[in-house]
């Protein structure tokens, strides 16, 4: 079920920073405490894998399993708090005018694609590679075991009554947003989706913008 949708009182142009960044690319990024990061889903329906970090210590990192139990509820929409490995709030979501995000689902890869797919699929893109690709340019202190269970924001991952998980069309839109508020300040590494095989983003991957304003007004 989708929640209600929130929308922010900021407006694009008092962003500090902003950025389009392209299907099956990533995108990493500090957001200082106190600063608003807003990712928008340019043309609807496109999944975008993100994993957070603290940034004095990325050892300390974004917890599915913290942020379900501390909100009860397996989905991602306003006044959620992201939890982090050693239990504080890494970003509390702010706005959010899509109403659901998946965070079960994790990052497509090179096994799950030859699995969930075919053989031949194993060599097609995927986040898993995108996340390593650009940890090891702008990151290169971390690794593949710092991929752990990621954030799908605008991706639709139903739970079936049996407890398996279904890829189905998404829910949101052209333009449709959410905005975290950093409470630490936090690593942001994102793979904008490049998956051609299920119906997440409509089996065809688009571009995001992300927005990052200084502080709760948006102030530069």
């Amino acid at each position: 079920m989708s929640h209600p949708l929130t929308e922010s009182e900021l407006e694009p142009e008092q962003a500090a920073f902003r950025k389009v960044v392209a299907s099956g690319c990533g995108f990493s990024r500090v957001i200082p405490r106190g600063a608003i990061v807003r990712i928008v889903d340019l043309e609807g329906n496109q999944a975008v894998d993100t994993l957070f970090y603290s940034a004095a210590d990325p050892s300390e990192r974004y917890s599915a399993t913290a942020t379900i139990v501390a909100q009860n509820n397996l989905y991602l929409t306003t006044g959620t708090r992201l939890m982090s490995s050693e239990g504080r709030v890494l970003l509390t979501i702010v706005a959010d005018t899509c109403g659901r995000h998946d965070t079960l689902g994790g990052a497509c890869a090179a096994e799950s694609n030859q699995v969930r797919y075919a053989l031949q699929k194993r060599f097609m893109h995927n986040c898993r590679d995108t996340f390593l690709l650009e940890l090891a340019e702008r990151r290169p202190h971390m690794n593949k075991r710092d991929i752990t269970s990621n954030i799908n924001f605008f991706m639709n991952v139903p739970v079936t009554e049996q407890g398996g998980l279904t890829f189905a069309d998404g829910i949101s839109a052209p333009g449709r947003y959410v905005e975290l508020r950093a409470e630490l300040d936090v690593l942001m590494l994102i793979s904008n989706c490049p998956q051609l095989n299920n119906p997440c983003n409509a089996y065809d991957p688009t571009p995001i913008e992300v927005l990052v304003f200084d502080d709760e007004r948006g102030a530069a």
